[in-house]
């Protein structure tokens, strides 16, 4: 059974900073693209950051987080994260960690249905 329990978020002012993580037992993260998507009030949930499965491990970002965002991978830890700075009340919402269906394959990272383990989410409001 794999499992993915996010943390980190919480009640912040614009300007602030947060870091999610994501524990992820049952698979081993090493040989899977890992990423961050978030849904708002009343909104679709978006991507928001991946990384690549690989050593070198290549971030993608949406345009929105570019520059404030980080993406972060510990594969001896199994653990995701996603250091966010110059938090904007646009940042508001709840975030998810996913894990890639597929072993050692980049390539779509945006998309979700690349995605098959989910976590439960962690909630992201930021205060203007």
């Amino acid at each position: 059974q794999v499992q993915l329990v996010e943390s980190g978020g919480g009640l912040v002012q614009a300007g602030d900073s947060l870091r999610l993580s994501c524990a992820v037992s049952g698979r081993s993260i090493r040989e899977y693209g890992m990423g961050w998507f978030r849904q708002a009030p009343g909104k679709e949930r978006e991507f928001v950051a991946a990384v690549s499965w690989r050593i070198d491990g290549r971030p993608y970002y949406v345009d929105s987080v570019k520059g404030r965002f980080t993406i972060s991978r510990d594969n001896a830890k199994n653990m995701l994260y996603l250091q966010m700075n110059s938090l904007k009340p646009e940042d508001t919402a709840v975030y998810y960690c996913a894990t890639r269906r597929a072993q050692l394959q980049d390539g779509n990272y945006y998309r979700q249905r690349e995605y098959d383990y989910w976590g439960q989410g962690t909630q992201v409001t930021v205060s203007s």
